[in-house]
């Protein structure tokens, strides 16, 4: 009988103590940092460059690579913005791999932000997303 009455306070207790460990256990993203810091994609392999991105983070293991599993990729023409479906002369995919879109012969070269994040979605489809933490590089597209 004692051993009834004992079953829902320990599974309580249990409960209690794994929710308790949780607490303020959190590991957060503090910054990112993109390498390389400027690309210019003439001078990269089928016009293809690969950055990469490192978090610090408030708890160890701090810094760390981040994965597209981490964070947001994207190209944009402002600082923590994501253009969403609106076309920009260049890609980046989940890699962190970029690429400029075609463009006219004689056009002059244009430099885009790839930006590695954390990211809010917008309501809008078309309004892309807000980074909250992330870091930036230039790559400049012939």
């Amino acid at each position: 009988m004692m051993q009834h009455c004992l079953r829902p306070k320990l599974s309580l207790l249990l409960t209690l103590s794994l929710v308790a460990l949780g607490c303020g256990s959190s590991r957060n993203l503090q910054s990112v940092a993109i390498s390389p810091a400027t690309a210019n994609a003439q001078n990269f392999p089928n016009g293809q460059v690969a950055f990469t991105a490192t978090g610090t983070f408030n708890k160890p293991p701090s810094p760390q690579k981040l994965t597209g599993m981490d964070i947001t990729w994207c190209v944009g023409t402002t600082a923590g913005t994501c253009p969403g479906n609106i076309a920009v002369g260049a890609t980046v995919d989940q890699n962190g791999v970029a690429s400029c879109l075609t463009v006219a012969p004689g056009t002059p070269s244009k430099t885009w932000l790839v930006m590695a994040g954390k990211a809010i979605s917008s309501m809008n489809p078309d309004g892309g997303s807000q980074m909250t933490v992330f870091g930036s590089a230039q790559l400049t597209c012939p």
